[in-house]
Parts: structure tokens; sequence; C-alpha cells
């Protein structure tokens, strides 16, 4: 053996030998309790940085811990490889995107390999590659003949730049996020997929997650909006319409002074017509039409508005109110029109206030004064109604279901549960995506492209300057084909799908990751669905996550999976920040993880990023802290060298009181270490428990001259094995150095022995007057009358004693005697 541990020297060895050896090759088998462990799979962007290092560190000793416990575990690796970047390096460098992902794939791969992950690579998955995507389409098809996929005319975030439609999270003061060029408004025909009708369950459903961090079920919980109100209609005689609103607050309906319709409400083309400042009007629609939904809606945007010029009847107290258009409402909330009740509503005050508009109260508290000078918390909150005709003296909650049931019986309003999560856009303009595996007849309209033809491929004949359509569109081979209903001439449809539907679904392809029959064998999903425990950044609380779970939902009632969720378990990892900010190449500020491996090697990497703060915690990269962590490794090496030689010496008989207490802090360690893995992911403090264990074998070597064999034998066993899924190279090299012949990672995970953690002595402080003055080793069974008179004999506490009275003696059973004297 080395006298020195150089990591590079053994890594490689092993991380071939596991290769060669299927070491973590995972079999479907029903004998077996199985575990699902996922960490989120990357984009290949050529390179990792440290925040993977952080997430599939983290991942892997899940995995390896419950593997040693007995568990069948499932780790699979693969990547979330269509999207934009690809498209644009083909662009920028003249790379086809399938050339220039595969190889970010070949090269992501090596380096995840480098870290010694314990993967099984036989289930590896990429998006972009037929034997999925083929799948991507399928899952579409049955969605669409489930009426969840359709296709409708909608006012999306346009970027001529880029070519494609954005999000709009993806728009920021009415630039685009890649390119920086101002967004336009523009109607397209495009796909979308029926989430609202899931809804109710996506939120119901959430209170089943018992293991999810409940950050993310309520950020969940608001984006999808649940809220009990009432719709009705204002009527504008100007164009003979009715206005629909939705309201929480109809019990403020006698306070409304003004509707407000979005810029793109259908009917304002009609109400503004006759307006003498049309053109104004219209100039100031185009204008908000191109703010995007997020600054429009955002509590810092100012609120900005312009009078019709048309006017709209209150369906309760008959009064005419004005009818603005402003920014804060979007077409495709709710109705796209709302009342306006400023004395009960803090957005509408402030509107009222700027444009001077009629504030009236209508709910009052008893005790409280209402002032139009200032805003009150109180003003929104339920009240008794006044100024409300027939319904004064009413509570708001007997309010609100009265006048429900009046404009219910005059047939223009009724209760309603409204959402705030919108269907799913999920077209593209862009080429590196799932096709759409619809086509177009010109006799028999939209059709799906037969089952037995998919998958839909990607053509290479594309050029990528095509406008405000696909780069699909661009291929003839592609663009034309025949109508499977009819058998005449035919176009495909030329979007591609959005790359969220691609990672909705990749936890269930790895069950069964090679099948070409089926997206994923029913009995194998159902051994080892749900994930058990699903690892990623929190950045993904909302779309990825709700996107998932949606897409579970639907598979559970295609029939095709008997779980209804995909994640049991839920861990958010924190960031990987170096002085402060977090990692990137702009600042200056990376740390690279190729450079911590050629330097520490792997384990080093992993020891550091698991131990220097918790895992949900934000970790920041300290220098000093790697060095650390080398250096610890290297004590390891060196005491299971020197504990290996002394398990040789054959040395026998009872265990010293020393022995019993080194043996007694391992069965501790064990304990601890047991504890914090299991379900908890406190890596650090086990990590610490470990570093106390190695200290202790360092002092009990450092004053004994020779150890029991068994408890030397016994001591090196578990401390590799405790420290293997933290470290799995050193400690699969120390392992065969003991004379093993089988991997340490098909170990079973060593037991605490309750028998040995038990304390037959303990130290007590003597204390005189509160003041320490000596301490003794005694039995845990010591009498207080044996312990007080040992206290006394005490030669030290006599110097303290001796020719004073003793007042009283106090006893804390264990800890100390305190002898008090004048």
């Amino acid at each position: 053996m080395n006298e020195k541990y150089v990591a590079q020297d053994l890594e490689k060895k092993w991380q071939q030998y596991w290769e060669d050896n299927n070491t973590f090759k995972t079999e479907y088998d029903e004998s077996k309790e199985k575990y699902y462990v996922l960490e989120m799979f990357p984009y290949p962007s050529g390179n990792l940085h440290m925040g993977h290092v952080r997430n599939y560190s983290i991942g892997d000793v899940v995995a390896r811990f419950k593997k040693m416990k007995g568990f069948n575990v499932l780790h699979p690796m693969g990547w979330d490889s269509f999207g934009m970047p690809a498209e644009n390096a083909a662009i920028k460098h003249g790379i086809a995107p399938k050339t220039w992902t595969l190889d970010n794939i070949e090269n992501m791969k090596l380096q995840q390999k480098a870290l010694g992950l314990s993967y099984d690579w036989d289930r590896e998955v990429a998006t972009c590659k037929e034997d999925y995507y083929k799948w991507t389409q399928w899952f579409f098809q049955q969605f669409y003949k489930k009426g969840l996929a359709y296709k409708k005319e909608a006012k999306v975030n346009w970027c001529e730049t880029c070519h494609t439609v954005l999000a709009n999270e993806q728009v920021i003061d009415g630039a685009c996020w890649r390119c920086d060029n101002t967004v336009e408004k523009k109607d397209l025909s495009q796909w979308f997929l029926r989430i609202t009708e899931y809804a109710d369950r996506l939120l119901t459903d959430l209170d089943t997650l018992d293991h999810w961090p409940q950050r993310v079920k309520l950020m969940q919980k608001n984006w999808i909006g649940r809220s009990e109100g009432t719709e009705f209609s204002f009527e504008v005689p100007s164009i003979n319409e009715r206005v629909a609103v939705y309201t929480t607050r109809v019990d403020t309906i006698y306070g409304v002074s003004y509707v407000v319709l979005a810029p793109e409400h259908p009917y304002v083309e009609r109400i503004i017509e006759n307006a003498p400042n049309k053109a104004e009007l219209e100039a100031f629609i185009t204008r908000m039409r191109n703010m995007s939904d997020i600054d429009r809606t955002s509590t810092d945007t100012p609120k900005e508005g312009m009078f019709t010029g048309s006017y709209a009847v209150n369906p309760m107290s008959g009064e005419q109110v004005p009818v603005w258009i402003a920014n804060y409402v979007l077409v495709d909330y709710g109705t796209g029109a709302v009342m306006g009740s400023p004395a009960h509503d803090e957005r509408d005050w402030e509107f009222a206030h700027k444009y001077d508009l009629p504030i009236k109260q209508v709910v009052a508290r008893e005790g409280e004064e209402y002032s139009l000078e200032k805003w009150q918390e109180w003003y929104h909150e339920d009240g008794i109604l006044v100024n409300s005709g027939e319904f004064n003296d009413q509570t708001s909650e007997e309010a609100r279901k009265n006048i429900t049931a009046a404009l219910n019986e005059r047939g223009i309003g009724e209760g309603k549960v409204n959402f705030r999560l919108r269907d799913w856009l999920i077209s593209r303009q862009r080429y590196w995506g799932v096709p759409i595996p619809v086509v177009y007849c010109e006799k028999c309209g939209e059709q799906l492209v037969p089952e037995e033809e998919l998958p839909v491929r990607l053509p290479e004949d594309v050029t990528f300057e095509s406008g405000a359509v696909s780069p699909l569109a661009t291929s003839e081979s592609f663009l034309h084909t025949t109508c499977p209903k009819c058998g005449g001439p035919a176009h495909r449809e030329t979007d591609t799908m959005d790359t969220f539907i691609d990672s909705s679904w990749y936890f269930l392809r790895y069950a069964d990751a090679k099948n070409d029959q089926a997206p994923f064998d029913k009995k194998i999903a159902n051994y080892w669905m749900n994930v058990d425990q699903y690892i990623g950044g929190i950045e993904h609380a909302i779309l990825h996550l709700l996107y998932s779970r949606f897409f579970v939902k639907v598979i559970h009632d295609l029939g095709l999976i008997e779980a209804s969720e995909p994640f049991r378990g839920l861990l958010t990892q924190g960031m990987v920040l170096k002085e402060g900010s977090k990692m990137s190449k702009s600042k200056g500020n990376v740390v690279s993880p190729e450079e911590i491996i050629n330097t520490y090697g792997a384990d080093t990497a992993r020891l550091f990023i698991l131990f220097a703060a918790p895992v949900d915690r934000d970790l920041d990269w300290s220098d000093q802290g790697v060095e650390g962590s080398y250096r610890f490794l290297g004590r390891v090496w060196r005491i299971v060298d020197a504990y290996n030689e002394e398990g040789k010496k054959n040395v026998t008989g009872e265990l010293t009181k020393d022995e019993f207490a080194l043996r007694r802090e391992l069965h501790r360690v064990i304990k601890k270490v047991t504890e914090d893995l299991d379900n908890n992911f406190n890596f650090n403090t086990a990590i610490s428990a470990i570093m106390e264990l190695v200290n202790a074998m360092y002092a009990h070597k450092d004053k004994a001259e020779t150890i029991n064999s068994a408890l030397a034998n016994e001591l090196t066993r578990s401390l590799l094995l405790l420290l293997a899924p933290f470290v799995p190279h050193i400690t699969e090299e120390l392992w065969h150095e003991l004379g093993e012949t089988t991997s340490i990672h098909t170990e079973n995970w060593p037991v605490y022995e309750e028998s040995a953690l038990v304390v037959d002595e303990v130290e007590v402080v003597l204390q005189v007057n509160g003041k320490v003055r000596d301490k003794l080793t005694v039995s845990v069974n010591i009498t207080k009358e044996e312990l007080e008179t040992m206290a006394k004999e005490s030669s030290r506490v006599q110097e303290f004693t001796e020719g004073k009275n003793i007042v009283k003696v106090i006893y804390v059973p264990g800890k100390l005697v305190n002898i008090v004297v004048k």
C-alpha cells in the first residue's frame, strides 16, 4: 500500500472496475423492496458546474446508502437534450444541433463518470433521440384523443430575432431575455394542453405530498390560484352587449364606480369605434398589448388606463359607470374584464385616486371610521354592508351568498370557482424539439399521424432564417405528405413541442428504457413508481414539477400506471456560491469541477460539497475547506493502514477500559450516521460524526501500545462502510487492502449494538461553592451517599473545605456534586 494517499492513482481504476463488473446495474425484481432515487437530468450544455456536482453527490449518497441497506435501488441518468441553445449554436457556429448536442452529452457523461456516480448507464435516455421522442409524440396523441390537446388562436409574446414564441417569464422589460430585442404581441394559432382540467386535483393532491418542502407546495398552490367567487355581467348599451366579470367580493357590487377591460378584450374595438379620441386610444392599446403580462400585473408597475367614452350598467344599483381600458387586466385571466370597487380594493383605490374616479364605501366595521385620505388595511376586509340597498346590515359573507342568488335569479350571474392557472401553451416555432404529430388536409382537416408511422422524424434539410414560422417549414421533404384519412395531399404541423413536455415523463422511461413496443411496461413501471426521492433546484418548483404531476395524472387516467403523483419525496438543494455570489463566467468566480478532480480527486470534491453546509442551504465555496477535506482523507488512509496492521497481530483477550470506550464511540457514530442518512439528508453532521470517530482512533493509537485485533478489524471495516456512500473510491481501495475481494458497495450497512452504547462509568465534576475543584470517574450505579463520601475525601476538595462548615451538598446524578461551605 502506498504510504501517501494519491486520489488520481486509484479513482480511474475503480471506475473501470465498477463498469466492468456492472456493480450498479439494476434489475426488475419484485422479491426485493425497491428504492428509486433520481436527480433532475441536465441540459447538455457541454460541461458540468458545481451545482451539478452537489446535486449528483447528494443523490449518489442516497443511492449507495439504500443499496447497502438492502433495497433494490434504481438510480438512472439521462439528458434533457432538446432546446434553443443547440439551435443557437448551430446558427452561430454552423454545426448541426444534433452533433453539438451529442458531443456535449459525451463530454458531460465522462465528467459524471469521473465523479464516481453509481448510475445504471444501461438506462440512459436522451430526449432528442428517436427512441425517446417517438413516445413523447405518442403521449401527445393520447392527450389529443382524450380532448386534452387542442389548437386555438392566441396572443403570444413573439421575438422576431429568435423567431419564436416566448413564455411570459422570458420577457424582461418588454425585451427578449436572450437577445434583448423588443418583443411584440402576435396572434398565432397555437397548440395547448388542457392542464386546467386537472387544476382541482393538482391542488388537492398537494396535501398528500408529506415529504415535499412546504415552501414548494405553497408556490404551486399560489400558481394554481383557486378562488371561489361570482361571475356576472354588466350591460354596455352602446354596443348592445353584456361584459362578464369575475369577483371574489361581490358584496362590494354597490361600490363599483368603473369597469375595466383588457386592451385585448374582443369588445374593445366596437366600444372605441365612435370615441372622439379613437387614435389616442388605439395608440394606448397597442402600447399596453406589447407589455409583458408579468410587467402588466407586477405590483411595481404603475397602473395606466384610459376612459373609452362608453358606460356600463351596474346590474344591482342600475347606476351607469364608465368603461375603462387598463394595463393591469389580462384577457386570458378570468373574463378579461374586472369591476372597480375602489373603496375596498387597494389596486382599485390607487387607480381611482390617479384618475379622479368616485370612491363609495359599502362595507363598514364597528368602531372604525372610513376616510378617503389614506388607505387602511381593514378597508379590504369583511364587515357589515352599508349603502347597498336591500342588503344593508348583512355581513359580507351573507351578502355574497344573497347577491349571487339575486344575480342568478335574473339570469346574469352565478357562483363560480376560478383558477389562476392557464392552459399550457406547448407550440414552439423552433427546429430542435419534438415535431407535433399532426397533418392538415384541405378535405379532412386536422389529422393525427397514424401510430405505426411514429416517430415523425426531424428533417435535416432545414434553414434557420425562417421568419415567423418554424425552420421545419423550410424542409420540402418534411412539409409535404399525404392525408392518413383520404390519401390526398396534406402538409405537416411545423411547430415543435415545448421542451418541458420531454421532462414531464422521463422518470417513467427509466423504468423500462429499452422498450420499443411501448413507452414502458405497466407492470415494471408500477414496481418502480413513484420516485422515492427526487433531487433538484428550487427554480423548478413550479413549472417542471407541476407539468410532471399533470402528466402522471393523465397517464394514470389512461390506465397506464397506478401512481397518480410522480415524486413521493422532494429535496431542493441550495446553490453553490463563491464569495457570496452565484458562480458565473461573467463574474469570474467559476470553480471548475474538472480542475478540483484533477488536483484533489473526486472523493475530495464530493466530501467537501456534502460537508460544507446542510444540503438545502446555499453553500459558499472555500478553497481551505477543499484542502481540509483532502487532508481528512489522508488521515483516513493512514489510520486504516495502521489499524489493519494491528488487526494482523492476533491480540486477543478482554477489551481494556479504553478499548471499551473506543468501541462505544464506534457504535455511537454508526447510530448517528444511520439516523442522519435515513431520509434526513443530514450529510454534514454525519460526516462530522465520522471525523470524530477518526480522531478517537488516532487518540487511542497514540496512547496504547496494542489494540485488540478483533476490535481493530471491526473499526477499520465499519469506518470504511460508513464512508463508502460519500467517498466511494478511497473506501473501495482500502476495503480491498483489508483483503476483501468483493466491492464495498455491495456490502451490508453496519448495524449498531445497543449493548455497546451502554456507559459503565461517568465523569463527575466536584465543586466547592460552585467552582470546579476536581473530577472523578465513577460507576454509573454509584449511590448518592457513596459519591458524597468520595467527594469529601478528595484532597483537592479538602483544600477548600478544611476548617469550614458544610452548609449543604447539591447532587446532580451522573453530572456533579457541589459542596456549599461557609
